[in-house]
């Protein structure tokens, strides 16, 4: 419901946004040569206000220059000026961006981590594990560890005894039989 709710603003806001100063052209076709073209639009949450803009040229020859500008949610207007050619897309941005307070400390913590991680390992034979740097399990852990090796010590123990007794039984039954033709540990009368 909040999903088709959120939809319903969106259409009712874009139903109301001015586009009258909205100037489009169309782009070649893919398989048609290029064309210069000029691209740009204006556009605004609400009619007679502009909150962003773009505009693109194209030379034909591939290179298109351009520029985008919005405001954001500090309102501040931010402009992208880019140019994109046969070796990708290269952009400019107006504004120098700025890490939050959390963002700068997650940075600091992970770079503390993985600077601690490289010495670590830069001071170990390759090949050699350090029993110090291993992982050592809890209590809990050992507890558990040792509960199963012993069931595992015990079940192995059953089918061994198991297959001793089976083996013991088909030795005998091939004894008794007339023949004892024994193939691939199967009897065959």
């Amino acid at each position: 419901m909040k999903q088709f709710l959120i939809l319903v603003v969106c259409a009712l806001g874009a139903s109301r946004a001015d586009v009258s100063h909205l100037q489009l052209a169309t782009t070649p076709e893919p398989h048609a040569p290029a064309n210069p073209y000029v691209f740009s639009y204006q556009a605004g949450r609400a009619p007679g206000h502009v909150d962003r803009q773009h505009t693109e040229v194209s030379d034909g020859s591939g290179v298109i220059r351009g520029a985008f500008s919005y405001v954001d949610p500090k309102n501040q207007v931010r402009t992208v000026q880019y140019v994109a050619d046969e070796n990708g897309f290269h952009p400019q941005l107006s504004h120098q961006l700025e890490d939050s307070e959390a963002v700068k400390a997650a940075k600091r913590k992970h770079f503390a981590a993985y600077n601690r991680i490289a010495q670590e390992h830069a001071s170990h034979t390759p090949g050699q594990a350090s029993l110090a740097a291993a992982p050592h399990g809890s209590a809990a852990v050992n507890y558990a560890t040792q509960k199963h090796l012993s069931a595992y010590e015990r079940i192995a123990a059953e089918h061994a005894a198991i297959g001793a007794q089976q083996e013991a039984q088909r030795l005998a039954l091939a004894a008794q039989s007339e023949h004892g033709d024994i193939d691939n540990g199967q009897y065959h009368p």
